[in-house]
């Protein structure tokens, strides 16, 4: 499935802020020219060319390459936050936020596979400016899992010796979906997001 399927299928909603029309081709075509062929190896005229526009098109919309990364990261990383934050903070004990935070995590890591693999695994495409600000945002997501790892281990409910260690672990385990899910494998992203869940569950000591 290309991106531009799988955008239409399940992550239109990422893009929706994305205006006008062409615009939001451009970046659709970005991410499926990224994920394909890599950052560095990707032209101006690939992206152009997906979108069904000529290069000096682009031009219109977005002055470089960059421009384009950055944005699908901003878009991206802000994504990914929102998810944590919504169940960081919603109602519930910590096992239960834990448990709702990891799957929804997985969940957008599998069905936006294309999107989160340039959104995880290009940042050092990006230029000084463009990293850090894309960095904050990885610190917040970062402080939204630990937040709730904290909260378990002050009610008793996680047995954590090491929750910095820990959180980066559940975050390399969610993130490393969009490396190998396989939309045609025996599993789907809900299936995938219970799984990570209990196995994230088991990690901290939850009974």
């Amino acid at each position: 499935m290309s991106a531009a399927e799988e955008t239409a299928d399940g992550e239109t909603s990422a893009w929706g802020e994305v205006t006008p029309d062409a615009a939001r081709r451009l970046l659709i075509a970005a991410v499926e020219a990224f994920a394909e062929r890599g950052y560095h190896a990707t032209t101006t005229r690939d992206i152009a060319g997906r979108a069904g526009m000529s290069p000096a098109a682009l031009y219109i919309h977005y002055k470089t390459k960059e421009e384009l990364l950055h944005r699908i990261s901003r878009i991206g990383n802000a994504k990914a936050l929102e998810i944590l934050r919504t169940a960081s903070r919603g109602e519930g004990t910590p096992t239960e936020r834990l448990a709702d935070a990891v799957s929804s995590f997985v969940r957008w890591h599998a069905g936006g596979r294309t999107t989160a693999r340039v959104v995880q695994y290009e940042l050092d495409s990006l230029g000084p400016d463009a990293r850090a600000e894309i960095l904050a945002l990885r610190r917040q997501v970062n402080a939204e899992m630990r937040g709730i790892i904290e909260d378990g281990v002050a009610t008793g409910e996680f047995d954590v010796l090491d929750v910095h260690g820990t959180t980066l672990a559940v975050l390399s385990l969610c993130v490393d979906v969009a490396r190998w899910f396989n939309v045609n494998g025996p599993r789907t992203p809900e299936e995938v997001g219970a799984l990570y869940a209990d196995l994230v569950l088991r990690m901290v000591g939850v009974k």
